[in-house]
This record gives structure tokens, C-alpha cells and sequence, in this order.
């Protein structure tokens, strides 16, 4: 795709967000499909997809149109590599595993920029300095949250281990149920788990429990800080997979539907969060519309996140090669490209 073509195609689905129309389907590429499978994990990249599922957006293109949520990377590979979804949101680096390891599949697109806090029973906790002689809760030893967070600390001269205790735990809801039982006092999450903290802690008797939780550090604004770049990172979007990925015509309507949808999302938020908390019964309204607005959602093309992407892989790759398979993705990783 030249760059003319590709300047084209983003002023196209803009224009379309942003006037809520749907674009024409060329007349050679008219086809109705029998089944549209859109995967999501629980989390704040998947709502633009349940919304798109809630509202019938693309009742055009398939007879049945269908969100299936994974819970864990076992569920992702399962539904990636048998064949089992379409388009699916993920985690940006978990795009490059699969591309790396030889799963057919081209990222679309970046929509999630910034959903890692700490969580801290401290109101004076401000910056990664102030964790000096604490402990951290962390969720998912080795995984991205917790590279990013050794990278950060780390470029500040903080020795992780020494200056700052880790202490892993296997899911965020074991680190947020630490927090909400005075048995940690802060934790690294993301949204939607930090929103639902929140709201569980205001919930629980005064006499009980109840402790008061702050958001203390954004992880988003240190990475800006750190490395002189824009206060977000690009952690989660979309890919196409297997066939999908020659149907040029459903992928553009893919698209349009999806930023769309983001949109809805993001000046919606009570109403998507009584969408999406429909779908995925941990959720609450109230939890998904509180982390709706918290979060910094964006619609960039893969191509146009291509630079973000890549230096955000690179730092990944120099403390933890396996997260993103080893290497950075080829240019046909990435749609558009």
C-alpha cells in the first residue's frame, strides 16, 4: 500500500468516525458472511468490540456477529491458533509473540494507551522514588506490566529488589484483594481492575475494612518523563487473523466499525459500561464506566503506531526477549504498512 493509498484510507475512516456513517463496500467485494467472531479479553480494549456486537454494527457483513472473551493466554492461543476468531484485542506485544512464532495474523490497529497505576494506601505517593523501602505488589511475574515497570524504576537509578521490594502474586485480583484487606499497601494495575478496587473499597462497612485507596503513580506519564516521548505507550489493539487478512473490503469495514464504536465508547461511558458489564458479569457498570474515563483510548492505525510500537518493543526486548518472540516484527506485521 503506497503512501498516497494510505493517507486515503485514513482520512476515509476519520471522516467516517467522526460523521458516524458507514462506508460503501466496493461492489466486487459485497459478500455477506455466515459467522463474525470478535475475541476480547476482560479489559478496557475489548469494550469498543462489545459494543460493536451490542449494536449490530456490522449486521452488513456477517449473519451472526459474536464476542468471545479469553480469560488467560492459554484461552488467546486457542482461539488464535485454532482458527476460532477473526479479530481479535490483545495485548500489543502478545501481536508480536504470535507474528514471531508464526501465527498468521496482521495488526490493525493501537486504541489503548494508558491504563497502568499504582494503587497506593499512601496519599502522598507521587513518583517511583517514593516506593524507596516499600513493597510492591505486582501481578504476572514477568510479564509486560512488570518489565515496564522495572525498565522505568531502573532508568532512575532504583535497584528493583533492593530499593524497592516486588512481591508477585498470580492475578490482579489477588493484588487487589491484598490491598482491599490492609494486607499491601500499594499495587501495580490496570484498568478495569484499578476502577473496580475503587468502587469494592467504597462498598465494604467503614468498621470492617474500608481502607482508602489513591491512584499514586501513572505509569504512562513516567515513561513521557523518562524517555522524552509522549505520555502514553502503546499497550493493546486489534489484530486480523488467518484468512480475514486477504478480505480487504471486511478488514476496511472492520475498521470503520471500530473506531466508531471507540468513540461511542469514550462519550458514552455510563451507557458502554452498562454494555459491556452485560457481557462480562465480573464487571460493573459503574467499575467499566469509572475506568472508561480514566483510560487514554486512542484509534491509531498499526502503520501510524508503527514508531511508538517499535521503540516500546525495543525496550521490552532488552530486558525480556520472549515477550515479544524474540525480535521485532516484520513490516508485513503491520496492516497497511
Amino acid at each position: 500500500m503506497n503512501q498516497d493509498t494510505r493517507m486515503n484510507r485514513r482520512r476515509l475512516l476519520a471522516a467516517a468516525a467522526a460523521a458516524s456513517l458507514p462506508l460503501a463496500v466496493p461492489a466486487w467485494a459485497q459478500h455477506r458472511l455466515d459467522r463474525l467472531v470478535l475475541g476480547g479479553p476482560m479489559a478496557s480494549v475489548s469494550n469498543p468490540l462489545i459494543r460493536m456486537v451490542q449494536s449490530d454494527a456490522l449486521a452488513d457483513v456477517a449473519g451472526h456477529v459474536e464476542f468471545a472473551e479469553w480469560k488467560d493466554p492459554d484461552q488467546l492461543r486457542a482461539l488464535a491458533l485454532g482458527g476460532q476468531a477473526d479479530f481479535m484485542a490483545m495485548p500489543s506485544n502478545v501481536a508480536a509473540n504470535l507474528y514471531n512464532r508464526g501465527v498468521p495474523l496482521k495488526l490493525l490497529d493501537i486504541n489503548t494507551w494508558g491504563i497502568l497505576s499504582i494503587v497506593s494506601r499512601d496519599e502522598g505517593m507521587k513518583t517511583l522514588a517514593d516506593l524507596v523501602g516499600k513493597e510492591l505488589v505486582m501481578p504476572f511475574r514477568g510479564d509486560m506490566p512488570d518489565i515496564i515497570f522495572q525498565t522505568l524504576a531502573e532508568k532512575q537509578g532504583l535497584r528493583v529488589g533492593e530499593d524497592i521490594r516486588l512481591r508477585y502474586v498470580a492475578t490482579p485480583i489477588d493484588a487487589m484483594q491484598l490491598l482491599l484487606t490492609r494486607r499491601a499497601d500499594q499495587a501495580l494495575l490496570a484498568e478495569p481492575a484499578i476502577s473496580m478496587a475503587f468502587i469494592k473499597s467504597r462498598s465494604l462497612p467503614v468498621k470492617i475494612i474500608a481502607p482508602q485507596l489513591y491512584r499514586s503513580v501513572d505509569l504512562q506519564a513516567e515513561w513521557g518523563r523518562v524517555f522524552d516521548r509522549d505520555a502514553r505507550i502503546p499497550q493493546a489493539g486489534i489484530v486480523v487473523l488467518g484468512q480475514r487478512m486477504e478480505d480487504a473490503a471486511l478488514i476496511q469495514r472492520f475498521e470503520q466499525a471500530h473506531a466508531q464504536a471507540l468513540q461511542w465508547c469514550s462519550a458514552n461511558a455510563d451507557a458502554c459500561g452498562r454494555v459491556v458489564a452485560e457481557r462480562i458479569s465480573m464487571l460493573t457498570p459503574e467499575g467499566v464506566a469509572d475506568s472508561i474515563r480514566a483510560v487514554q483510548a486512542e484509534f491509531v492505525t498499526a502503520a501510524d503506531a508503527r514508531p511508538d510500537l517499535e521503540f516500546f518493543y525495543q525496550k521490552l526486548a532488552e530486558r525480556e526477549p520472549g515477550l515479544i518472540g524474540g525480535k521485532l516484527p516484520g513490516d508485513d506485521f503491520y496492516y497497511g504498512a
